[in-house]
């Protein structure tokens, strides 16, 4: 018998749309994105987390809360295999790791076993009867985060999981692609920035990458690109090992970072290296814009309550805060990730706060305040994205009381209600536009309204594990000095979305309500721990006043 395609495979068709959701640069909104790193890059994380804990950056605590997390999370991960590999895994990381110890030199040697084959064995684990399968849900996150951490760019993973798609991909077809992809060695690529003036040009002419804009121009004809009204000063060609022609760019980019912040210390042209707004990568057909695509981090309360302008009177910490966050979205790496955790801190925590020798000493307890304020909203996000998408093609009666209710907390109830009594079934996006990105999320919200507290705890969980780790991240580059650690990307792409939509109730709940940002996160924790029990506090409500 032929292999089902995609057509009729819903397991190919729902880790296909998660894929689309967990790569896709802007769009998808923070409740959908991939919140996680992959476990082949956690344990090297923990790995290097040894060294800097040896040199007074990162706590003991910190460093045995990682361990400790990372040992629970890597369970249901098929990729770390089914015997010697994972028994050798529980072992290591059920002791500390310290730096040096014979202990950290196996845990370097395990990881070399474990990166080779990753997805070969997710590939074996998904291969037999579809009962005996891994949740798609956690298939398609497994295989997103691996690819993204070993160094793809998110664009050229959108645009590998279209194909898959648009050719009926089956499972295996998806899983067998995914190894090749990560099999794939880093290519040559050539780049190009221009830039629109070269202040103090004596210092840039002998450098070998320089080129003057005669020699850029006839670079940008030679690989097929217009040069009408092409204006610049001249321009830099550079070499990059790279696994796609956006890494590439990315490459490029942050050495222009480097580049336009040298020009700020100067006495004359001072910030006068303005580069093009575009990247030119050879072979690649279109220039790259320079702007890389938004991190994720929205703060829609702005907008949507009308709030943008109002920064006249007394400044608040809340405003503050906005300030400090701003560079999360589009700023360099150092700047993004000081100024989100700053805002946290400073909104999240107290002088009142437990002190060393307590698992949530210091400020992380900032990042569980946070985690909890944004489980309790995401139930909300969900449910009111579904309910505008159950479109079915001949209005139900749950289309016609969605369509008379006048606020969101009214759909989220009905929505909510709906698929408790009928599971995911009772939803209809027959004449919604993304309607294979919404059925894998009406499966997560029956999932929760039949069992909030288990999936709350699990998705609050997530969620403090990334925003820990931003805060381990921003003291490896405050107090480390240091922005080329292993997991300093990925910590940023995971934490941006979960801050913003952190800042979003934050910001919503002192407009509405005058409500402080300790006490929302207060709220968060109890509601949490009293959902769905005799207080009949429903998700629909986590956040809502008593």
């Amino acid at each position: 018998m032929a292999p089902a395609s995609a057509a009729s495979d819903p397991y190919a068709r729902h880790v296909l749309a998660r894929m689309a959701d967990f790569v896709t640069d802007e769009g998808t909104p923070w409740a959908r994105r991939l919140w996680d790193i992959g476990s082949v890059l956690a344990l090297e994380e923990l790995w290097e987390a040894g060294y800097w804990q040896a040199h007074g950056v990162l706590a003991a605590t910190a460093c045995d809360w990682q361990r400790h997390e990372l040992g629970a999370l890597i369970g249901p991960d098929r990729g770390l295999g089914d015997r010697e590999l994972r028994r050798e895994l529980t072992q290591l990381l059920s002791n500390p790791l310290p730096d040096p110890s014979p202990a950290r030199r196996r845990l370097k040697e395990i990881i070399g076993h474990v990166r080779s084959g990753y997805l070969e064995r997710w590939a074996a684990a998904i291969s037999g009867p579809v009962e005996q399968r891994a949740k798609p849900e956690r298939f398609a996150r497994s295989v997103a985060s691996h690819l993204l951490d070993l160094g793809y760019s998110a664009s050229h993973l959108q645009a590998w999981a279209r194909d898959l798609y648009d050719a009926r991909a089956t499972t295996s077809d998806i899983a067998d692609s995914a190894a090749e992809l990560a099999r794939t060695p880093a290519g040559p690529y050539e780049v190009l920035v221009a830039l629109e003036r070269v202040p103090r040009r004596e210092l840039a002419e002998p450098l070998e990458h320089f080129c003057e804009k005669g020699k850029v121009i006839a670079w940008l004809r030679e690989h097929g690109h217009d040069t009408a009204g092409f204006r610049a000063g001249g321009g830099f060609l550079y070499q990059f090992t790279a696994l796609d022609a956006f890494s590439a760019a990315e490459q490029a980019r942050r050495l222009l970072e480097r580049m336009t912040a040298r020009s700020q210390f100067l006495r004359r042209d001072r910030g006068g290296v303005v580069p093009l707004p575009h990247i030119w990568v050879a072979g690649h057909p279109q220039p790259i814009a320079l702007d890389p695509p938004a991190r994720g981090a929205d703060v829609l309360t702005l907008t949507n309550e009308g709030h943008l302008y109002e920064v006249a009177g007394v400044r608040s910490r809340i405003d503050d805060a906005l300030e400090l966050a701003a560079a999360v979205n589009r700023g360099p790496l150092a700047p993004a990730v000081a100024g989100a955790w700053a805002a946290v801190e400073s909104l999240l925590s107290h002088p009142d706060d437990p002190r060393p020798e307590n698992e949530r000493s210091g400020k992380a307890v900032a990042a569980d305040r946070m985690a909890a304020i944004i489980a309790c909203s995401w139930p909300r996000a969900e449910l009111t994205a579904l309910a505008h998408r159950h479109k079915p093609r001949d209005a139900d009666q749950l289309a016609k009381d969605i369509a008379s209710c006048t606020m969101n907390q009214e759909r989220t109830r009905l929505v909510a209600a709906a698929l408790r009594e009928r599971g995911a079934g009772a939803l209809d996006f027959t004449g919604a536009p993304t309607k294979w990105t919404d059925q894998p999320a009406a499966q997560r919200m029956a999932d929760l309204v039949r069992n909030p507290r288990t999936v709350l705890a699990d998705v609050s969980r997530a969620f403090r594990i990334a925003l820990r780790r931003l805060y381990r991240t921003r003291n490896i580059i405050l107090h480390g000095g240091a922005t080329q650690g292993v997991a300093l990307d990925a910590s940023l792409r995971t934490a941006a979305p979960l801050v913003g939509a952190g800042l979003d109730r934050i910001v919503h709940a002192a407009y509405a309500e005058g409500l402080d940002p300790l006490d929302l996160a207060a709220r968060a924790e109890v509601a949490l721990n009293i959902v769905d029990g005799e207080t009949a506090l429903s998700v629909v409500d986590l956040l809502e006043p008593v």
